[in-house]
């Protein structure tokens, strides 16, 4: 999947997840775990690990619990 696709994708799972009570990097982590393949996590946490360009704060903290 291309970087850019992957960055939406997981900002657009934070934005609804941000919005909800609870605690969103828990719930984001946990959508991640259910709904995205091990290679797509793979992928984020590679693309997390060089930076992570315009990820959300949600979703760096999220991939910390993968």
């Amino acid at each position: 999947m291309s970087p850019e696709k992957m960055v939406t994708m997981a900002n657009q799972i934070a934005v609804f997840f941000d919005s909800q009570p609870g605690s969103a990097p828990d719930r984001i982590a946990d959508h991640l775990k259910d709904y995205w393949e091990p290679r797509m996590r793979d992928q984020l946490k590679s693309y997390l690990a060089a930076g992570g360009t315009g990820l959300r704060p949600s979703v760096h903290e999220a991939v910390s619990r993968l």
